[in-house]
């Protein structure tokens, strides 16, 4: 005896076997577009800090969408101090902390951040550090390859066994 339930299973079977469905949501629905990886042209990276404590001063690179669309920003970018008026590198990358947080998804003016964690290179021998000044940082968003400078003017060391920088995942403020 065929029963509604099983006729229903036959004419699935069939159908799939003669490549025939197709599944859909609710009637009108559009499927959800696929939000694409934010790269270095969708954002727009600046600096706000300076709340200071005992040799550290704390700040948050802000990565904001300025792009027409939405997009999406999960994990760490990259920072550095540059300096001699020509980008090049001063001392060590900084140090990831703490954990990768989970996607973001930003639509056009929001925005994320990254916890800075800046150690003070008067904090070090002189000879060890090699004090020189620096212009600001290089900034990577995450995924990307190229990236941003934004100024930042204060000291930093030349000896990249000096480790200054940390930063955290981006998330949202």
């Amino acid at each position: 005896m065929t029963t509604p339930r099983s006729s229903l299973r036959l004419v699935l079977a069939a159908a799939l076997a003669a490549g025939t469905v197709v599944l859909a949501g609710p009637a009108g629905a559009a499927p959800a577009p696929a939000v694409r990886t934010c790269g270095n042209a969708d954002l727009t990276a600046s600096y706000h800090g300076g709340e200071g404590a005992a040799g550290h001063t704390y700040g948050r690179i802000r990565l904001t969408n300025t792009s027409d669309s939405s997009c999406r920003v999960r994990g760490f970018g990259g920072l550095s101090y540059v300096g001699g008026g020509d980008g090049t590198q001063v001392g060590a990358a900084a140090d990831r902390t703490g954990k990768t947080t989970p996607a973001v998804t930003l639509r056009p003016g929001q925005r994320v951040v990254s916890r800075v964690d800046e150690l003070d290179a008067g904090n070090f021998p002189r000879k060890q550090c090699r004090p020189t000044a620096v212009d600001g940082f290089r900034v990577y968003v995450p995924d990307a390859t190229r990236s941003q400078f934004v100024e930042h003017a204060t000291t930093g060391c030349r000896d990249d066994e000096v480790h200054l920088l940390s930063h955290r995942s981006f998330r949202r403020p």
